[in-house]
């Protein structure tokens, strides 16, 4: 018995300082939006390997995309989208200074899919099937590449791989101290409900408030921002999961929060 509690003290320990290697920060100003929310980072996630890591990925993509003859193949897209994004990042600093030095670079990629990302470090692509299919006016745009960057400058790409990465090292020493294999798939559950699923709403909801002040402040009206998920949701034939069961806010709040942000950088837009 005393054995076992020793062991069980030494897993204790080995959690808790797995725990503590994250530490509190804020990755970007509060902005006119307000978003001041403390994040944990992990030291054994740095800024710069994540950004190297994207770097890399990026240029393996563009690469692939390129031999399949998908890179920038519409030139009058690709200027468009790249004029957009370059009027956004000129606001970056705002937010983090640090930013504005950043690798940016924007390219479309030739798919189907409705979808744009923004990678650590200000690596963006756009999708045509976004265009051709959303249809959406500068001004929308602007708001999906202003959220998508929004994710960059919050760094929520290393939040969750330091979250991931505590969670699984505690869950490693839990189930070796316990012994029950077991221990992983209820704590794995317990993570994805208590970090995967409500930051990704939180973040979703940071990335929206920032992109919207992204916009207004390049010049772009920060209501299309409302129109533009109002169209997303129309190409998504309505159907929707309850809130907590989705990684993203419902439709509903995700508007009144997006008209809410809005509304409050509106005056940026029109200065």
């Amino acid at each position: 018995m005393l054995l076992v509690r020793r062991t069980l003290m030494v897993g204790l320990v080995s959690i808790t300082t797995v725990l503590g290697g994250c530490a509190a920060v804020n990755t970007t100003n509060s902005g006119a939006v307000g978003v001041d929310r403390k994040q944990y980072m992990s030291g054994l996630v740095s800024e710069q390997a994540l950004q190297q890591e994207a770097a890399q990925q990026y240029s393996g993509l563009l690469s692939k995309a390129k031999s399949q003859g998908a890179l920038d193949v519409n030139a009058a897209q690709t200027k468009r989208v790249q004029a957009i994004a370059r009027k956004l990042i000129a606001q970056v600093g705002v937010f983090r200074p640090d930013a504005v030095n950043w690798d940016w670079q924007v390219h479309v990629l030739n798919s189907d899919e409705v979808n744009a990302w923004c990678m650590p470090g200000g690596k963006i692509a756009v999708y045509t099937g976004l265009i051709n299919q959303i249809k959406p006016t500068d001004d929308e745009l602007a708001a999906v590449i202003g959220h998508e960057m929004a994710h960059a400058l919050r760094e929520h790409a290393r939040e969750q791989v330091s979250q991931q990465m505590v969670t699984n090292m505690g869950l490693s020493v839990l189930s070796a101290v316990t012994g029950s294999t077991a221990t992983g798939d209820l704590g794995g559950a317990l993570s994805q409900v208590m970090f995967t699923l409500p930051n990704s709403r939180t973040h979703e909801a940071e990335a929206d408030r920032i992109g919207v002040e992204l916009a207004a402040r390049a010049g772009y009206d920060p209501r299309a921002a409302v129109t533009l998920w109002q169209k997303m949701g129309a190409l998504g034939g309505g159907s929707q999961q309850p809130e907590f069961l989705s990684t993203h806010p419902s439709a509903a709040n995700r508007i009144a929060d997006l008209t809410e942000a809005a509304n409050k950088v509106l005056p940026l837009y029109k200065k």
